[in-house]
This record gives C-alpha cells, structure tokens and sequence, in this order.
C-alpha cells in the first residue's frame, strides 16, 4: 500500500530530473524522469503501447496494474504529480500524460490521484524582495500590489524547470508548505469526457479540427494557423 503522503513526481527530461531529485524530500518524494515526448496513447495500439519503456517504466513505478487489472491498494503514491514546464511543450507533455491516465488508470484519476504542478514562469526581484509569477496576469498582479516600492525591479523568465536551481524548484513547485497543486478531476458525463478525449488526441485530424470550431472562441481563420 502507499505510504502516507507518498509523492510521484513525473518529470520531463534528465536536466528537471536532476534539480528535482536534488530539491525532493527523500522520504516522502520520489522522482521518475522521462525522456522527449510520451507516447499518445489514444491513437497508438495496444502493440506499440507494450513495447514502449516510457510507459513500461511508469506502469513499473506506480505498481497498481492498468484498465482491469488496476488495483488502488497497490498503488505505491498517495500523489502523482505531473511536472512539466510552464510552457507550449509542456502543456503538451502533460494532455499525453493525462490522456494516458484517463485511458489506462480511470480509477487513479477518479481517485483524487493526479495532480499537475504550477511551476513559476517569472522569477521577480527588487532589493532583497523575491517573488516568483506563474503566468503574465499574475506577473502584472504582483507588480501592482508586491513591488510597488522604490528600487528597479528585476523580471527574470525561466526557460524550463531545468533552469531552475534546486532550491527554487523546492520552494516554488515542490515543497508542500507552499507550492500549488491542480488536482485532476473528470467532473463531466463520462460519455462527454472520452467523446472530448477522443476527439482531441485520437486518430482522426478532422475530429479535432471540428472540435476547435465548434469550441473555440478563437477559432477564426485569421488567427489559426490552418
């Protein structure tokens, strides 16, 4: 069974990988690393997904089994946290993850299991004031009500979590005491939900295409690059 508040953090690349498993709690965090870009699940089949090692390895870490055979006893993490940067790519990274949760382990997800990381894309400095912004609204929110002092202020933006020094991975992503986490939910129909997953990282491009112009407010061809 899982130890009491055991953590998972799933991370993209050995660089993250690193500065997280120098900044993790050793006895309650673990960390597994990956390697570019996971598989999609909802389009691959079951041949190329038992032959992959990136979900060979994380099946082999959770320890709970996939689809029917998936037994929440036996899941070795209170928590499994996704971790990717705070852009494009890392966006991406994490819908395959949560795609591959969805579709393998509904019961993890179901359980209050998986979680997303909020990494800091700005770091903020004036004087010996710190603060760090997650995206460009709270950026412009902080320098409203936090640095509003004399003194220039410094706006750093990290390119990755790679980037980041061990310490500041710690306070802003990892430590409990004062990070954010996302908790997954599938707060929909189950029948809306798996219509939404298969239409937008399924096997058929036209799916997608429609879901974005029936769903998008932006969806206008002036600003799609179509």
């Amino acid at each position: 069974n899982a130890a009491a508040g055991a953590e998972l953090f799933i991370v993209e690349g050995d660089s993250a990988g690193g500065s997280a498993k120098q900044a993790r709690d050793r006895a309650s965090q673990a960390v597994l690393p990956l390697r570019g870009k996971i598989l999609n699940v909802a389009s691959a089949g079951n041949d190329k997904l038992a032959g992959n090692q990136q979900i060979s390895d994380l099946i082999q870490a959770l320890g709970c089994g996939t689809r029917s055979k998936y037994r929440d006893q036996d899941l070795r993490y209170d928590r499994v946290i996704i971790m990717t940067d705070a852009d494009v790519d890392g966006a991406h990274i994490a819908s395959l993850l949560i795609t591959f949760f969805y579709q393998e382990m509904p019961s993890l997800v179901r359980g209050g299991h998986l979680y997303l990381a909020v990494p800091p894309l700005y770091s903020i400095r004036q004087g010996g004031k710190v603060a760090y912004a997650r995206d460009d609204a709270h950026k412009d929110e902080l320098l409203h009500t936090e640095f509003t002092g004399r003194g220039k202020v410094e706006i750093g933006r990290f390119k990755g979590l790679g980037e980041m020094m061990a310490a500041q991975l710690k306070e802003t992503t990892m430590d409990p005491r004062k990070r954010t986490l996302l908790r997954v939910d599938v707060i929909e129909a189950e029948a809306a939900t798996k219509d939404a997953v298969d239409a937008l990282m399924g096997t058929k491009p036209e799916a997608r295409f429609r879901f974005i112009q029936e769903r998008a407010e932006f969806a206008e061809t002036e600003v799609l690059d179509i």
